[in-house]
């Protein structure tokens, strides 16, 4: 389980500190859907989204994730039974008309966006005000990639956000790349020294907590729990690049092994730059991969 994440939706300050519910399910949809990138990771795409099939619906929101990724996201005030259910047949209705969700993300994001929608990887995210054992067990039994989220609000302008349980889906293309633990297809037909190393990166990366996926792109690998914390990159010719989540100005910065990329263009997510030429670079930097990981 990870730990309680906090995040203010006003600049007014907190008047009272008992956890609470929301008062009615649209409250808490309301905030997730206004801060969704900083919460989630997840670009708002659209929201109470009228699906066309026979028994109809809306979903209550739809998004694209840090990868790219399709997200379906579910609210419930409390605890029901019904959320995962609920989510599972938004999503199956999202993978049987694409076309629709394209067209969404270019309408928002733009043309590139709608070009490199990550089909191999859709997400469901449940935010509720609880779940039960029976809930965490289910999640396990499915295919899809799914987060169970428990909320509560402090005061009036703090909501917290605690992983309950994260399972990545089980898809062929995710199978593919767990074949090889370096999940880096040109350097393992390399082989040397630098497939050791993406190997180790991939091991200490997955080990450090329940909840780890891995989601693969032509240009990266990301790790994720809720949000991205590493994003990988294929090995240069003789070093391995690692992008973390970690705040640059929390470093103390050593030329060649970390860099402050801020501003500056990369693949993947995260504006601190690890540099790893061998097996010491990645015991050196397993106290950033962690930082990153806790503040993912």
């Amino acid at each position: 389980m990870s730990g309680l994440k906090l995040f203010h939706t006003t600049d007014n300050g907190v008047t009272e500190v008992m956890p609470r519910l929301a008062d009615a399910e649209a409250d808490v949809q309301g905030l997730v859907e206004a801060h969704m990138e900083t919460m989630l990771g997840v670009r708002f795409l659209a929201s109470e989204y009228v699906i066309d099939c026979a028994d109809a619906g809306r979903i209550d929101s739809l998004g694209l994730d840090e990868n790219g990724a399709p997200v379906v996201v579910e609210y419930k005030r409390g605890t029901d039974a019904g959320v995962i259910n609920q989510g599972l047949y938004y999503m199956s209705w999202l993978m049987a008309h694409k076309d629709a969700f394209r067209h969404l993300v270019r309408d928002r994001l733009g043309v590139s966006a709608a070009s490199q929608v990550l089909w191999s990887a859709p997400r469901l995210i449940c935010v509720a005000g609880d779940f039960t054992r029976y809930d965490a067990h289910a999640v396990r039994e499915h295919r899809r990639s799914i987060d169970l989220v428990r909320y509560r609000f402090f005061g009036k302008d703090l909501l917290g956000l605690e992983t309950v349980a994260s399972v990545t889906g089980r898809t062929p293309a995710v199978r593919r790349t767990r074949r090889g633990a370096a999940g880096l297809p040109p350097v393992r037909r390399q082989g040397g020294a630098l497939a050791e190393l993406a190997e180790a990166v991939d091991e200490v990366l997955l080990g450090l907590g329940d909840g780890v996926s891995r989601v693969q792109r032509k240009q990266y690998r990301a790790y994720q729990r809720l949000r991205n914390f590493a994003c990988v990159c294929p090995p240069q010719k003789t070093k391995l690049l690692v992008y973390l989540k970690a705040d640059p100005k929390e470093v103390d910065l050593v030329p060649g092994f970390t860099r402050d990329v801020t501003g500056l263009g990369h693949h993947g997510t995260g504006d601190l730059e690890v540099q790893l030429r061998s097996e010491r670079d990645v015991e050196r930097a397993v106290d950033l991969f962690r930082a990153s990981y806790a503040a993912a």
